[in-house]
């Protein structure tokens, strides 16, 4: 179990990421205090105005002085917010780039564990949870430290008995308060973020697999641990809940009984002739009038243990480390020649999963692999593409252990047709195109005939300009297989990874596909997983994975 951050060391951390905006944000800070100490002043200038008016003085002077400070106070007030928040999602907007970044170095690895729902709930609602951190705790802390020496010094002018009570209600409110409550929300905050995280991962597992859950009746035990998940969720957010209300009594309790308190040590000192009785007035408003920069302070332990699990999770990502280092050596790529799989084991988990495997891979062969569920068949396609790197034993292309080959050379070289086909809500040419940016209408065309899709894309309404839907919703998994098979023929490479690449087809489909793929093996070296018979029987050779026999 890692050990947990500091508050302070994951504040500390998240700052760092401010860069070139600290002098926005000391701009933000301090036209934020100039609003706060406008507040102030109108109610102080209301007790000024009192006093002079009991004096004689000009009535209509010290309303035309209180109308302006509120008109400023509004204008720094906003000036403030527009400040605050164009920092908070400028530097929202640098760390979403940081996130997508990292995810591409920890890709595909990382991709392939099941905890896809809570990365999506780390890089949506996490981040977003941030802008509290950001717009809503630096400068109001800056703000609180300056407008609480400003006020204590003004206080101080009139006694410094009373700006010591001053100073002791600010302390209580604005860092004994939200210390104390974020210290109860601590463990609370993380708890939360990481039960929304396995709540979002079950609800995206469960949409995804709808079909299944209908057919397999499973519609019950679904709503049984939906109804788990969130309740486990709920009774988080309820004890979160009753901390919140324990810390808006204690603020609001303390704010009344420091401006009594200020009021009877008032009436004190000028019974023992320390102040003048205009002190009173002055002092009694001004710490009536001072609380507002604290008790946002102080609301800050509801937020903050939030926004502070959301940071801690994030930094927890960006300070992963690559399960496979990429190799970004820039060296003129090779063509395929041979590749050797020599004596490989591999454990996942802590799980083996291949023990002591051993396949030469020789040029213009298909080699067909199968065997149980669960031997490794899919494993050994993502290690020839370094997804991982091998426990014991090595892989080689062309001689050289493929840890030495720049990375997108490797990539270059192979093509993987995984189980699952990702489609995106673009057009289906498109979504074939990603397997090769530049490629032309025509060898789209071409790779969907070998894909046996061509004929279905011109049957749509905008043949190859139809939108797939999100996730390819508007598509059988079929045709979700066969648009897959089609990039995998259009990326065009030398070493063709096929992941049970008919499974989801019909006969038909499935022969003019295996056909497509043993004519393409006169110049191609091609490795075949299937449970299927025969898929295997375009193969020049059969190896089962798991006791190593060929056939």
């Amino acid at each position: 179990m890692k050990n947990r951050r500091s508050g302070f060391l994951i504040m500390k951390n998240m700052l760092s990421l401010v860069g070139d905006l600290y002098p926005l944000m000391i701009l933000a800070v301090f036209i934020g205090s100039l609003g706060h100490l406008c507040a102030s002043f109108v109610t102080i200038f209301a007790g000024f105005g009192l006093l002079a008016i009991i004096k004689g003085a000009n009535f209509y002077f010290f309303i035309k002085v209180i109308l302006s400070i509120a008109v400023f106070r509004g204008i720094f007030h906003y000036i403030e917010q527009y400040l605050n928040h164009y920092l908070a999602f400028k530097i929202l907007a640098k760390i979403r780039h940081l996130v997508f970044k990292k995810m591409r170095k920890l890709a595909p690895a990382k991709l392939c564990t099941k905890e896809r729902g809570k990365l999506i709930s780390l890089i949506t609602s996490d981040v977003e949870l941030l802008e509290v951190f950001y717009a809503h705790t630096i400068s109001p802390i800056a703000i609180a430290i300056c407008y609480m020496i400003f006020m204590l010094i003004f206080i101080s002018r009139l006694s410094i008995y009373q700006a010591g009570l001053a100073f002791l209600a600010y302390l209580s409110i604005g860092c004994i308060i939200p210390l104390y409550i974020g210290k109860l929300n601590k463990d609370l905050g993380l708890l939360s973020r990481n039960k929304t995280g396995e709540l979002n991962s079950f609800v995206l597992e469960r949409i995804r697999n709808l079909y299944e859950v209908k057919q397999f009746k499973l519609k019950e035990e679904t709503k049984e641990k939906l109804i788990e998940k969130s309740r486990a969720l709920k009774e988080v957010d309820y004890k979160i809940n009753k901390i919140k209300s324990l810390q808006e009594a204690l603020t609001t309790g303390l704010v009344l009984l420091s401006s009594l308190a200020m009021l009877i040590l008032s009436i004190y000192l000028y019974k023992k002739q320390i102040i003048g009785l205009y002190a009173i007035i002055l002092a009694s408003l001004s710490i009536l009038s001072s609380f507002g920069p604290f008790i946002a302070l102080a609301n800050l332990g509801n937020f903050l243990a939030f926004s502070l699990a959301s940071a801690d999770r994030l930094l927890d990502l960006l300070e992963e480390s690559p399960i496979v280092e990429e190799n970004l050596e820039d060296r003129q790529g090779e063509d395929f020649i041979k590749a050797n799989i020599k004596n490989i084991s591999f454990a996942y988990k802590n799980e083996e999963i291949i023990k002591d495997f051993s396949l030469p891979i020789e040029k213009g062969k298909i080699l067909g692999l199968y065997g149980k569920s669960g031997c490794g068949k899919s494993t050994i396609l993502r290690l020839l593409m370094r997804f991982w790197d091998v426990d014991k034993g090595e892989i080689s292309i062309n001689d050289d252990n493929i840890k030495n080959i720049p990375s997108k050379n490797l990539r270059k070289m192979q093509s993987l047709l995984a189980q699952d086909t990702y489609i995106f809500n673009i057009s289906i040419e498109d979504n074939i195109r990603l397997a090769k940016l530049d490629a032309t209408k025509e060898e789209i065309i071409e790779a969907s005939k070998k894909a046996s899709i061509h004929d279905f894309i011109v049957s749509l309404p905008n043949s190859y300009k139809s939108l797939a839907g999100e996730v390819g919703s508007g598509l059988s998994a079929g045709e979700r297989q066969r648009i897959g098979v089609a990039r995998a023929f259009l990326h065009d490479s030398e070493l063709m990874l096929f992941d049970e690449p008919t499974s989801n087809l019909d006969i038909l489909n499935e022969i003019i596909i295996l056909k497509s793929i043993k004519e393409s093996s006169k110049d191609k070296t091609i490795l075949l997983v299937s449970h299927s018979l025969s898929s295997l029987s375009i193969a020049d050779q059969k190896i089962k994975v798991g006791d190593r026999r060929k056939s």
